[in-house]
């Protein structure tokens, strides 16, 4: 049974990530470029022991953030769909460690509900919590900077970013320069590196 927290989480998420995520070959982006690699994170987040080690390397990332910040947070989350698993794992790898409190998960649509109480935010999140805004993959940082507007509507406050991976495509330069730190656990060029 591994231990929380875990201390080799960091490399056998990445040993994971480059099996599991990264393919090489021709393929068009969301964004309508074109790219010789694409990174999809969800077959990593939404695989069991993928989960486990996403949640414990990402909760050690907001630890050493809050430290280099000097501040607290009490909640994670970013905009469906790529940050809904990695929320939830790090909230369950903060609740296994004992952290008083633990971390709560939240989820941002994309549109506030259309019914019910028209919310935009769903989970363990309410007005005045400082929380880290997350992401599977930044590109050009337009999707975290969209969860971070709707949380700050809502009353939130982003204390800074983790995400997974860094294409190193300008979006974390873009997420900065609106006035958020950003903490990627790998970056493209390892990824590269370890084909």
């Amino acid at each position: 049974m591994q231990q929380f927290p875990d201390p080799d989480a960091y490399p056998r998420l990445f040993e994971l990530l480059s099996k599991k995520s990264f393919f090489t070959g021709d393929f068009t982006l969301a964004s309508g470029k074109k790219s010789n690699y694409y990174i999809d994170c969800r077959l990593t987040t939404l695989d069991p022991a993928g989960a486990c080690l996403v949640g414990a390397a990402v909760r050690q990332a907001i630890l050493s953030g809050c430290e280099k910040q000097n501040t607290t947070v009490s909640a994670v989350g970013g905009l469906t769909l790529g940050a809904d698993p990695i929320a939830l794992a790090t909230a369950m790898a903060s609740h296994m460690a004992n952290d008083d409190p633990s971390l709560k998960p939240f989820v941002v649509r994309k549109e506030p509900k259309g019914h019910g109480k028209g919310k935009q935010i769903e989970g363990g999140f309410q007005a005045g919590d400082r929380v880290v805004a997350i992401d599977d993959v930044i590109t050009s940082g337009g999707s975290t900077l969209q969860a971070i507007d709707i949380i700050e509507k809502d009353g939130g406050e982003v204390a800074f970013v983790v995400v997974l991976v860094d294409r190193q495509e300008g979006g974390r330069e873009n997420i900065e320069k609106a006035g958020y730190p950003v903490f990627p656990l790998f970056t493209r060029d390892q990824l590269l590196s370890a084909e």
